[in-house]
């Protein structure tokens, strides 16, 4: 006998307008959904930062914009790129450019230094800079984890199409 699973839809709870801008370095005018905002740190556990830059137009620079060296320790960075492409360099040799579409996940662990910039051909002829970053903490058996970086290119990414033509996940190609 095979038994149907049946999904329960939650219901959305709250709106929250975007909180005011600020810069972090630089190249990411981002809003901060939380923490703050009304939304306790238990009930986002473990997601407990999302930085938001809603599309912005930058202009050419020469100079890439960014944020410099800075630590993390203790939590993985999930970063995704819908317009744009940023640059990735950390202390322990890894590197990448993430491009629209596409996702990196980061993970600090035991501890690493980074940069991230918009990269140089993007920073050159400008246009439209669009990302979400979301901090996740780690378990505490996991916070003393090597530091690694693990780029997830959207051409590798799977599909999934909505019934009756109401939309698709996935891949921004189509």
């Amino acid at each position: 006998m095979k038994h149907q699973v049946v999904k329960k839809i939650k219901e959305i709870e709250q709106i929250i307008s975007p909180p005011p801008v600020h810069w972090v370095g630089n190249g990411f005018r981002v809003h901060n959904f939380f923490p703050g905002h009304g939304i306790g740190a238990q009930r986002m556990s473990p997601f407990y930062l999302l930085d938001y830059n809603a599309k912005y137009l930058f202009p050419p620079s020469e100079t890439p914009r960014g944020v410099g060296v800075h630590p993390h320790r203790g939590f993985e960075t999930v970063t995704v790129a819908y317009k744009g492409r940023i640059a990735h360099h950390d202390s322990a040799g890894n590197s990448g450019i993430i491009g629209e579409g596409d996702v990196q996940w980061m993970t600090a662990g035991s501890g690493v230094l980074h940069k991230e910039y918009h990269e140089k051909s993007f920073s050159r002829k400008a246009g439209v800079f669009q990302i979400v970053q979301l901090w996740v903490n780690l378990p505490a058996k996991f916070k003393m984890a090597p530091p690694k970086y693990q780029p997830l290119p959207h051409e590798n990414m799977g599909k999934y199409f909505l019934p009756d033509d109401k939309g698709k996940f996935g891949s921004l190609d189509d």
